[in-house]
């Protein structure tokens, strides 16, 4: 196989996929609507997926940072500038629980990334008003509180996916 010089990798097939909070928003019953979904999903995995030549990640649910409503009712996050200092467990959000219950029962091998604890730290992460030409700093302006900027978060969700990538790689050449 061919080795990447840069880090040690060598060329196989990589499925990464990541959750998205707002179709299933969309859905009358979004818990029951993910769970089916993943569950498809892995059942499509473990068919065609062969463990021995393909790692599989999955990384964990993001985490939006609205204030005073969600994206539809008037929330934002414009005075969110500093990320938190605040290092208090807080509730695991149900679509992990339901990932790591649907990860469980697969047949092949699957890294789930947990990104939702450290992202959830970066309040001052998203666009808010700034992803948008006209800024408008009122409460009804348009904010972007749940994607993130770049660079930043993204970039160390990438770091986490190549540690891992890194690591694997060594365990094989150890072992």
């Amino acid at each position: 196989m061919e080795r990447c010089r840069c880090a040690r990798i060598q060329h196989r097939s990589l499925v990464v996929a990541s959750q998205n909070k707002s179709w299933s928003e969309l859905l009358s019953n979004a818990s029951t609507a993910f769970q089916r979904a993943l569950t498809t999903w892995a059942s499509w995995v473990d068919r065609y997926i062969n463990p021995w030549r393909t790692q599989v990640f999955f990384f964990s649910s993001s985490p939006s940072h609205f204030s005073g409503g969600e994206w539809n009712a008037g929330g934002h996050c414009r005075e969110s500038t500093l990320p938190l200092n605040d290092t208090r467990a807080r509730p695991v959000p149900e679509r992990n629980t339901i990932l790591e219950q649907v990860a469980k029962k697969m047949k092949t091998p699957v890294t789930i990334l947990n990104i939702t604890n450290l992202s959830g730290l970066r309040i001052d992460g998203h666009p808010s008003v700034y992803g948008w030409k006209a800024v408008d700093l009122t409460a009804s302006s348009v904010q972007d509180c749940s994607h993130w900027c770049l660079p930043g978060v993204p970039d160390t969700w990438n770091e986490l996916l190549f540690y891992h990538l890194v690591s694997s790689q060594e365990k094989e050449v150890t072992s």
